[in-house]
């Protein structure tokens, strides 16, 4: 998806109709400045629109997922966010004692993307992945 084109643009495009609540949802994915989970787009969605249903939320990233305009991260534990594909890519350092999120650069991983290839003839999509670990203020606790 090209950076100046915007999501509700991007279906538009593609033939799909654009609900009041599909406006909602994006809108709230597209005025975040971080990554975003279902729930705080329902909640934001809903302050304009309040019948909103939390599945209409899952169906419309479903659909936004699909079309390749809206990448999902895992954080474990059952959290997943989301944010525009457009937007800068990076990967996420997840410390599974404490749940702080870390941005890495995404090309601190293209020498794995490229010894995969090599030695594995595998084209690994590592365009938005999570890494678990333990963050330097959690390393040393037991």
């Amino acid at each position: 998806m090209k950076k100046d084109r915007s999501l509700l643009n991007a279906l538009h495009d593609e033939g799909y109709r654009l609900t009041p609540q599909r406006m909602m949802v994006v809108e709230a994915i597209e005025e975040s400045h971080d990554h975003i989970s279902a729930e705080e787009i329902h909640t934001k969605a809903r302050t304009k629109y309040p019948y909103l249903n939390i599945s209409t939320v899952y169906r419309t990233l479903e659909l936004l997922k699909e079309k390749g305009l809206v990448a999902e991260t895992d954080l474990g534990g059952g959290r997943f966010l989301y944010h525009p594909v457009g937007k800068a890519q990076h990967h996420h350092l997840v410390c599974r004692k404490c749940g702080k999120v870390r941005d890495i650069e995404i090309n601190l991983l293209d020498k794995l993307k490229d010894e995969l290839k090599d030695k594995y003839d595998f084209d690994a999509e590592l365009e938005h992945i999570a890494i678990f670990g333990s963050c330097k203020d959690c390393g040393s606790q037991s």
